[in-house]
């Protein structure tokens, strides 16, 4: 027998139920559950999804880290970082996406989920190499997708978009080498030139 996904209201209402002060909100935008959680509480809220008889979250989809230094519609006092992770119910048939913000911004720490779910181990070292979050707990947090000198993280948003440095392959020494960055940064401007009556306008 297949089951149904449920409204994403009772959904919300389980969760609400379920988490109890654990949650600082928990709202519903385009059909899917958002729930928000403070750093201090964050490890137990994720168990919880886990293991409550009405959430039974099994599975951890993605992880990821975000930077919202430049959201519009961010609070000018409110935390710059933030974990996002989806997670998924295979026995109820429902997702929800959890929040979870850094207190401070000078050095982002949350808790490593890799307890509860083995698959955060990989998305929480990409968070970490890409926006330099550090997951408390994390038994093998290292970089994963930048190269082992690489200074900075370059999802950041004021990491600049040719980065520090540039290597190459030097012949001479037969090594690779790595430069300051030659690339001059520049604004391009799009000129466009139409015809008259382009597209059939006047």
């Amino acid at each position: 027998m297949t089951s149904v996904a449920i409204r994403p209201e009772k959904l919300r209402e389980s969760i609400v139920q379920a988490l109890g002060d654990m949650v600082r909100d928990v709202r519903i935008a385009l059909g899917e559950v958002t729930v928000v959680v403070p750093a201090a509480r964050y490890l137990e809220a994720m168990q919880v999804l886990r293991d409550a008889p009405a959430c039974r979250f099994e599975q951890l989809v993605d992880l990821c880290g975000m930077d919202y230094s430049t959201y519009g519609d961010r609070e000018p006092e409110g935390s710059r970082y933030g974990v996002v992770s989806h997670l998924l119910s295979v026995s109820l048939n429902q997702r929800v996406r959890v929040k979870v913000f850094c207190p401070d911004d000078d050095f982002p720490v949350v808790a490593s989920v890799t307890a509860i779910w083995n698959s955060a181990s990989w998305f929480e070292r990409e968070a970490f190499d890409l926006y330099g979050i550090v997951f408390d707990g994390h038994n093998d947090l290292r970089r994963i997708l930048t190269d082992y000198g690489f200074i900075g993280h370059p999802f950041r948003k004021d990491f600049p978009i040719s980065g520090h440095v540039e290597m190459r392959y030097d012949a001479e020494q037969r090594r690779v080498v790595y430069d300051s960055v030659s690339i001059e940064p520049r604004e391009n401007t799009p000129r466009i030139i139409r015809e008259d009556k382009y597209g059939g306008l006047h």
